[in-house]
């Protein structure tokens, strides 16, 4: 297995979306012009996205995508654009929870974890990465509510909040 590259030059505020799969430059290309789009009501927001686009990183698994990026003390999910990405209608990225640790938990404080464990990714549209990141950046929401959405859609995805 190769080292991915470090993450240079991502903002605290920017969502991260590193690409995996290179065979359709189209989808690659309409992934990158959702995540684009302002959003809210008239376009009021900008969309604060850092691109990972490096040939490098092709074919990272989560798992290795996850243990590249947990040097950013600032990141609370890393989206990926994987060949499930790049083949969905949607587009689903797979969000990933760079913060999960599943070792060392207390059973005397933690069984409910224990009983039913812990997300460790979801898909979710490009149109919902910024609510995702937004919220899991300022504590509004943590990672298992946004999983446990997408997996009550009957497609497993987590759509825009509207």
């Amino acid at each position: 297995m190769h080292v991915l590259p470090e993450i240079i030059g991502r903002g605290e505020f920017a969502a991260l979306v590193i690409r995996t799969d290179y065979e359709d430059e189209t989808a690659w290309r309409a992934v990158v012009e959702e995540l684009a789009r302002t959003r809210g009501g008239g376009g009021a927001y900008e969309a604060e996205v850092y691109l990972v686009d490096d040939p490098m990183w092709a074919g990272a698994t989560a798992e290795a995508v996850v243990a590249a990026v947990k040097r950013d003390e600032y990141l609370d999910v890393v989206f990926v654009a994987d060949g499930i990405t790049m083949k969905s209608a949607q587009h689903a990225l797979l969000a990933l929870d760079p913060l999960y640790e599943d070792e060392n938990l207390d059973p005397m404080y933690y069984q409910e974890l224990i009983d039913s464990p812990l997300a460790r990714e979801f898909r979710t549209t490009p149109a919902a990465v910024h609510d995702v990141h937004g919220n899991l950046s300022i504590g509004n929401m943590d990672f298992q509510e946004f999983a446990e959405s997408a997996l009550a859609d009957p497609e497993g995805v987590l759509l825009p909040v509207r």
